[in-house]
């Protein structure tokens, strides 16, 4: 498969150059914006939900041929738990899939040169090989709680291939494990485990609790990556890589959820006890994905988990907390 295709990647020199970030507000969006801004970056399209409706083909399509944005970064996505996902299945399959066709055909038809479509780890088969190579796609069954969400972003995958294939269009996808940092969503009920676990050791720190009990045996592996890095590793691909496969954007390192916890309470500076309730589910043993290819492209991740841990529990602190303590 060719891993160049008509890109001008040069396009990316020019700090002038409208670049269109959607989904801009949310955990990834935001720190897309900060990293051009923090490049230099002097003409980035954002526009909120409110704005620009983009399951709605006609604006979306009004928008492109207004402002002909020249790099097109796709983040914006319905996202939510497995309640959710089990709860509003049409939802997460339809309004997925009329975002990235409408936002990947308008960029298309009005002179966007490259497109980055973002994803997730739960494309992949529920017994993927460990580490999860990008082949592993499409060969098994998904994992049923998260199937809407992950079959609408194997289509957008998929689109942006039929359209490299067909239009001879730079679009490429990169894949990122699990994330963290700020704009998380700390949600008591349906936040993630990492953000779960700084909320749960800070209010049992403010209240003085003894012990914080975590599901499980804590033994399974995950990968957590800190999404100042992915928004570095968004621009990297964006300057470096024109292929038709997509990229798994990893961390590479795997900390058992034991380790994890153990971090979050030395960070956030619980001095309880920390206990375990192994008669709950442990969930998949290990999570892994293998970015070998984005490492032989020459990026690596940057920010340590102990320092990316401290800098978002600072933002927590500041924009979440109304304690401050």
């Amino acid at each position: 498969m060719a891993e160049t295709i008509g890109s001008d990647i040069a396009e990316m020199s020019d700090k002038s150059a409208k670049i269109f970030v959607a989904g801009h507000r949310g955990l990834v969006g935001s720190a897309i914006v900060r990293k051009l801004q923090q490049l230099g970056y002097t003409n980035l399209l954002l526009r909120t939900h409110a704005e620009l409706d983009l399951t709605r083909q006609a604006d979306v399509e009004s928008f492109f041929a207004q402002e002909k944005p020249v790099h097109v970064i796709l983040a914006a996505a319905k996202v939510g738990g497995i309640h959710a996902n089990n709860t509003y299945p049409a939802d997460f399959i339809a309004v997925n899939l009329q975002i990235q066709t409408n936002v990947i055909h308008s960029a298309y038809l009005h002179g966007v040169k490259k497109l980055l479509f973002l994803g997730s780890s739960c494309i992949y088969p529920k017994f993927a090989p460990q580490p999860i190579p990008e082949s592993a796609l499409l060969t098994g069954p998904l994992e049923p709680t998260n199937e809407w969400y992950a079959i609408a972003k194997i289509a957008g995958i998929k689109t942006c291939q039929a359209y490299r294939i067909q239009h001879n269009w730079d679009a490429i996808s990169g894949m990122p494990t699990n994330l963290y940092g700020p704009n998380d969503n700390f949600h008591p009920q349906n936040s993630h485990v990492l953000p779960a676990l700084m909320r749960r050791f800070h209010e049992a720190k403010v209240s003085g609790a003894e012990e914080v009990v975590v599901w499980g045996s804590g033994s399974p592996l995950r990968e957590f990556l800190h999404v100042d890095d992915l928004a570095d590793a968004c621009v990297f691909l964006l300057e470096n890589y024109s292929g038709l496969e997509h990229v798994n954007i990893g961390s590479g390192q795997e900390v058992t959820i034991k380790e994890l916890a153990e971090l979050v309470k030395e960070v956030v500076g619980f001095e309880g006890k920390l206990g375990w309730d192994s008669t709950k589910p442990d969930g998949t043993p290990r999570k892994l994905m293998d970015s070998s290819k984005l490492a032989s492209l020459g990026w690596t991740p940057k920010v340590s988990l102990r320092d990316g841990l401290r800098q978002t529990y600072e933002w927590y602190l500041e924009n979440v907390c109304a304690d401050k303590k």
